[in-house]
């Protein structure tokens, strides 16, 4: 990946949506040849000469410090996960950094296995590249598309894309999208030798024009809580609420907990498809199944 162009595009896109009125600049009649601010402007703002400013954003970052970095963050008015990615872009545009690396086929502990299994809803471990790493009962019932993934770990993101399922299984499947290709923006910053991640992308950018549109938006997220919304192809629709927490024993391993409204149709939803799950209910299905009728 060609994190130089990497840089550059962010930085580019960050300026085009800050308006001169946003950023405080001074506004003189006349039309504006460029969508935002104008590097000068930025440059400016930052306290920097507007040749340092070009280069920079030209990728060349040799010689940038935390401090120059942090006011052109605060120029540009990035929040606290895009100063985040420009910190990382610029560590990745750095000389001499190791080649792409395989990376190891991600294990869930054991005890980590049975805190999910300990939980009453749906609930997940994933990684930077949104790989379904493990989840509990619940969990697999309502990921079951994306666990059939004939590449494995099954991806969230592939899913997304290239699973012509998705579209119905998310009812908000266009912000679905955008999340992910925001997730995967942010990884491939934090860790740009992962080779898997990097063919993760690759795949997602050859398959879908979706994605290649989505990825030259250059947004960056951190997904820690929030809502989903899915619809079953059992139970129909479910709205829960989620939170995402690090687990600190095992860096880049993400658990994700749904919560659910107490008495709520998917509170019920949910309880059904808890019922089509137990073993004993797929031992009865299969028996009835195999049963003549009479």
């Amino acid at each position: 990946m060609d994190y130089q162009a990497e840089l550059r595009e962010f930085m580019v896109t960050r300026r085009a949506r800050l308006t001169p009125e946003e950023a405080g600049v001074p506004t003189y009649t006349g039309s504006r040849r460029v969508p935002g601010l104008r590097r000068e402007e930025v440059a400016h703002l930052a306290g920097v000469s507007v040749d340092y400013y070009t280069r920079l954003e030209r990728g060349k970052t040799t010689g940038a410090s935390i401090e120059v970095l942090e006011a052109i963050a605060r120029a540009l008015q990035l929040n606290d996960t895009e100063r985040e990615h420009l910190m990382h872009l610029v560590q990745a545009t750095r000389p001499a950094r190791p080649g792409a690396r395989k990376a190891t086929r991600p294990k869930v502990r054991p005890a980590i296995q049975i805190v999910l299994d300990s939980i009453t809803t749906p609930a997940t471990v994933q990684n930077e590249r949104l790989d379904l790493l493990a989840a509990n009962r619940l969990g697999r019932a309502l990921y079951a598309h994306v666990l059939e993934d004939p590449i494995q770990p099954g991806n969230f993101a592939r899913f997304n894309f290239l699973d012509p399922r998705a579209r119905d299984f998310h009812r908000d499947w266009d912000q679905a999208t955008r999340n992910n290709v925001a997730l995967l923006h942010a990884a491939a910053a934090r860790d740009p030798h992962d080779q898997d991640l990097i063919q993760l992308i690759g795949q997602l950018s050859t398959q879908s024009e979706l994605f290649r549109t989505l990825w030259g938006s250059h947004n960056v997220l951190k997904y820690r809580s929030g809502a989903k919304h899915y619809h079953h192809p059992i139970v129909g629709d479910l709205t829960f609420g989620f939170e995402a927490l690090d687990i600190a024993t095992d860096p880049g391993q993400h658990l994700t907990v749904l919560t659910i409204e107490p008495g709520s149709p998917t509170a019920e939803a949910i309880r059904l498809l808890d019922s089509w799950t137990t073993p004993d209910s797929a031992v009865k299905q299969h028996q009835a199944r195999q049963e003549p009728s009479g």
